[in-house]
């Protein structure tokens, strides 16, 4: 499965620490992130790691990704106290994933549901969505 973690800048430790605590599912996928995101957790972790450009331009990185509905969850720990200027990557990205049916985590809880999910199993209906894209 292709995971996106992004996080803004006072949500990085939470991304790294939640990226510690779940390494042992991490592992069996394929990560994506944007560059200072990506490059934290490679280094907190030893995962391998995707890294896309800085900030923004990342952000619209990742979200051409899902809007082609290459990526089977999103991890995005944003700052909730952003100016809606600040939100227009997060936005599209949002959007992106309610399109395309693609899970979408914005706090830890919601995160840690997910992780959870996916090392059950209960992403396996994503594999049909990607046979029938091809």
């Amino acid at each position: 499965m292709n995971i996106a973690l992004i996080a803004h800048d006072n949500k990085k430790e939470l991304m790294e620490a939640f990226c510690i605590a779940y390494k042992f599912i991490l592992k069996d996928h394929t990560l994506y992130a944007t560059a200072g995101t990506g490059a934290m957790i490679a280094e907190a972790t030893g995962l391998e790691v995707n890294c896309l450009e800085y900030g923004h331009l990342g952000e619209e990185q990742i979200a051409a990704r899902v809007a082609y509905n290459e990526m089977d969850l999103v991890i995005f720990f944003m700052d909730p106290n952003r100016s809606e200027e600040e939100l227009v990557g997060f936005n599209t990205i949002r959007a992106y994933c309610d399109r395309n049916n693609i899970p979408f985590a914005t706090n830890l809880a919601t995160a840690e549901i997910l992780i959870n999910g996916l090392y059950r199993g209960d992403f396996a209906w994503r594999e049909l969505v990607h046979s029938s894209d091809r």
